[in-house]
């Protein structure tokens, strides 16, 4: 913090934050009418530039297409809407809740459910939760050494 303070009272700090200040210029932003062109248009010329402007548009405002229909306004914008509508809601919002509330295709929830019944029902009954004779020895058949040979086995 100390150092803080030697700096900001350094001369140099102090010389460019002097300048800076002196060297800001504001802008105004207030409108200076007299400033402003105008330009002298005939109402012949007004009238006939704004009726076509209209007849090629379909309304009397700058319009700008999003991309769907450039000729026609309101073809771009139902487009638009039912593109955003289908898109947003239906895929977006729906899709999302039927992936979020979909059962389990895997069948995890239920082999879990199963695991712990299982493992409750061996604990009632005294006995290890896992067997190591799961499979019953006298049914397992296993190879001779001499069947085996230089086979190497890895445990």
């Amino acid at each position: 913090m100390s150092s803080l303070v030697r700096l900001s009272n350094a001369p140099l700090v102090r010389n460019l934050v002097n300048h800076s200040l002196r060297s800001a210029r504001l802008i105004s932003s207030s409108q200076k009418n007299r400033d402003a062109a105008t330009l002298d248009v005939s109402k012949k010329a007004a009238a006939s530039s704004s009726g076509a402007a209209a007849s090629s548009v379909g309304t009397g405002r700058n319009w700008v297409s999003y991309g769907f229909d450039r000729k026609d306004e309101t073809n771009d914008r139902s487009a638009m809407n039912a593109s955003f509508f289908f898109t947003v809601t239906l895929c977006l919002v729906l899709g999302s809740a039927y992936w979020a509330y979909v059962p389990d295709p895997q069948l995890q929830d239920w082999a879990q459910r199963e695991a712990y019944l299982e493992l409750r029902r061996r604990e009632a009954a005294g006995l290890e939760p896992i067997s190591k004779d799961f499979v019953d020895p006298a049914q397992i058949v296993l190879p001779t050494d001499e069947e085996l040979g230089n086979t190497e086995i890895v445990i």
